[in-house]
């Protein structure tokens, strides 16, 4: 039930507040004085919906901001809706609930991506959303006659919600739901629902017709294989008993190699003697012959040092004369006969002594000169001479040193190392480089290699008739078997897993069907009572639909009763896809065409009025009829007030409030109205006056 409406700032109202009671409220004054506004305000603080172009519209002009505010109860909860709107149009909505003298807020604002309307809190609060509500509470001023002029099935639809069969659409749609979720929980659980048993079926049949394929086709492969077990068997015994043999032909082999390994290496150790023998031969062959000549170099040497001995003793002889020259010389310069006398005494002297002449002492002295030279070169031819005789000597010496290593001391020796040579060479060449077929002991060079010819001897008599080619293809034939049988094996494993996987899924699905079909019994039942309950069309919704109409044409027959027109029946029937009206007058039946404006109205008026009968079904139960009367004459009018009256007081427990806007005040006089606000237009804004 409305309580009060405030406004501030909102389309012609400055500052309006208007507060409800139950019984019937009229709104009177002309045209323009800003009585439609209230229905504006009232779906705007609930809904944020009007009938204004915009919202921003609905701000006085001047003002920066506007709001407006109801207060309804529902049952014993009393509720409070207030929007806000600034100069820019931005809306601000809360809804509270009045606890215990306290504001308790439950929805703000119309943030739907966040899960926050107050919008959707108010339309689950009161039942119906704001379209609903327009048509089965609120009649716009000329819309009177809508109702039975608007579509056939919009009018099913508000039958509908009147008697909350919309509530059974939703308890229809979470039936849906339930079972959607029942079967999500089922399929979640077993990946299949009831919907999956024909394909579950259809696999079980597929599976066991695999199982049936399959079976022959193991059979027939392990009889395949016992088959080849058997030869394998036989095979493997035939190359044990041949094996021992192929281990003596392969020790053969290896022992022949060995043999040519140490041929091969006794040649390479002989001829590495015979190298280190060649080059003593031949060092030691040189060496005899370089220490014959020892007695002659030595003889050499003594002789050739013996004249280097007296080269030295006159070139120093010769040096000592050139010096005592030199003295003369000296002397010489400075004995100079002055006049015949002598420059030491003065006597006379008619020649000086040959030693103090100068020319002599000069020829003297350049003979010296060239004695010394010859002297030097002779040294040095001397001295290279003798070099080469050392180095003669050096040479003799080492020889003699490298007989003494070879223990050489005569040709006698030197011909003993020469034969050892040739013996050794011979022996190279009769080695042989490979063993080939025939009597081994033609490789015998030394006991070692006897006994090993001796041992490959006895082996080929113990192998004698073995053949190993044919062992190598009884071995491959061998290796052959083995891969037919891993094959065989292979192949009756996968028939075993796709057996044991076959009839796993077999099982599986066949465990999972029997619930199914339990799921399927329990769906079918849940889909019945969906289907019979809850479905709009279902039976008990056609029943309370007929039950409905049947109450609203009968209220609707009463109240038109009043109204003085020829219509003195109405009557609704539910169709298929909408509901039919038909007006009786008498017997006959009335076309809705035929009618004239009045009985339109009147007509009309009776099925609000009766539809307002079941309303009980809307926790916010009032009726607002903007300019009812039109249409209607000065008596039809005045019938319109004492038939709400007399609704309202016949059905007070579904009907709260009647609200009438009206210009016409004087059809009011000496009726039970509860209350009457009259409004008026003034420079400053609508004034609200109770009268």
């Amino acid at each position: 039930m409305l309580q009060s409406v405030e406004i501030v700032n909102f389309l012609s109202h400055s500052n309006t507040k208007l507060t409800f009671d139950k019984g019937v409220t009229v709104f009177v004054g002309p045209n323009g004085a800003g009585k439609s506004s209230i229905i504006d305000a009232i779906t705007f603080a609930l809904f944020g919906e009007h009938i204004r172009k915009s919202t921003k519209g609905l701000l006085r002009r001047g003002s920066n901001q506007s709001y407006a505010k109801v207060e309804f109860a529902i049952g014993t909860r009393q509720f409070e809706a207030v929007r806000k709107i600034d100069s820019k149009g931005t809306v601000e909505a809360v809804l509270n609930e009045k606890i215990n003298s306290e504001m308790i807020q439950l929805a703000a604002g119309e943030r739907k991506q966040f899960g926050e309307s107050m919008t959707k809190t108010i339309e689950s609060l009161i039942g119906l959303d704001f379209e609903k509500l327009k048509v089965a509470s609120i009649v716009q001023q000329g819309e009177l006659q809508t109702i039975i002029e608007a579509d056939p099935k919009k009018f099913k639809e508000l039958v509908n919600a009147i008697i909350g069969i919309d509530k059974l659409d939703i308890a229809y749609e979470y039936m849906k739901k339930t079972v959607d979720d029942f079967r999500g929980t089922v399929k979640s659980r077993l990946s299949y629902d009831d919907t999956s048993i024909d394909v579950l079926q259809s696999k079980i049949e597929s599976l066991l017709r695999e199982v049936s394929s399959l079976e022959p086709q193991k059979k027939k492969l392990e009889e395949e294989k016992t088959f080849q077990e058997q030869e394998f068997v036989r095979l493997q015994k035939k190359i044990e008993s041949e094996a021992p043999k192929e281990l003596k032909i392969k020790d053969i082999e290896n022992k022949k190699e060995d043999l040519l390994r140490y041929l091969r290496n006794s040649i390479v150790s002989i001829k590495r003697e015979l190298v280190e023998k060649e080059r003593r031969l031949a060092e030691c062959s040189n060496s005899l012959s370089v220490i014959s000549l020892k007695a002659q170099v030595e003889s050499e040497i003594k002789q050739i040092q013996s004249n280097i001995d007296q080269i030295r003793v006159e070139s120093k002889e010769a040096g000592e004369k050139i010096a005592m020259i030199r003295g003369q010389q000296d002397i010489a310069n400075r004995l100079h006969l002055v006049d015949g006398k002598c420059p030491v005494c003065d006597s006379k002297v008619d020649k000086l002594n040959p030693l103090f002449e100068e020319a002599h002492l000069k020829t003297e002295l350049e003979t010296l000169k060239k004695k010394t030279e010859l002297y030097t070169k002779d040294d040095i031819t001397s001295q290279n001479k003798k070099r080469e005789l050392d180095l003669k000597l050096q040479q003799i010496v080492k020889a003699e040193g490298v007989l003494s290593l070879n223990n050489i001391k005569n040709q006698d020796d030197l011909i003993t190392l020469r034969n050892e040579v040739i013996k050794l060479q011979s022996s190279i060449k009769e080695i042989p480089l490979e063993i080939g077929i025939g009597n081994l002991m033609q490789y015998a060079i030394d006991d070692y290699s006897i006994d090993t010819i001796k041992s490959i001897t006895s082996l080929v008599e113990e192998t004698q008739g073995f053949d190993i080619n044919n062992f190598r293809e009884l071995k491959l034939k061998l290796e052959q078997q083995r891969r037919v049988l891993s094959s065989l094996d292979q192949d009756i494993g996968s028939v075993n897993t796709k057996l044991k996987l076959y009839k796993d899924d077999s099982e599986k699905i066949s465990s999972i069907l029997v619930e199914l079909h339990e799921v399927k019994q329990y769906v079918s039942s849940l889909e019945i009572i969906r289907a019979q309950i809850y479905n709009r069309d279902g039976p008990v919704a056609t029943s309370l639909r007929s039950w409905a109409l049947g109450m609203i044409s009968q209220k609707a027959s009463e109240y038109l009763s009043t109204f003085n027109v020829k219509i003195q029946r109405i009557s609704l029937e539910d169709k298929a896809r909408d509901i039919g009206i038909t007006c009786y007058s008498g017997n006959t039946n009335l076309d809705l065409e035929s009618l004239s404006g009045g009985e339109k109205v009147s007509v009309a008026l009776a099925l609000r009025l009766g539809m307002a009968h079941l309303m009980g079904s809307s926790n916010l139960n009032f009726i607002i009829l903007d300019e009812p009367t039109t249409h209607l004459d000065q008596e039809r009018r005045k019938s319109l007030v004492s038939v709400l009256s007399q609704a309202f007081e016949s059905n007070i427990d579904a009907i709260s409030q009647f609200i009438i806007i009206t210009h016409d005040s004087e059809i009011f006089e000496n009726s039970n109205i509860d209350a009457i606000y009259d409004f008026k237009s003034t420079p400053e804004g609508t004034i609200v006056t109770p009268i």
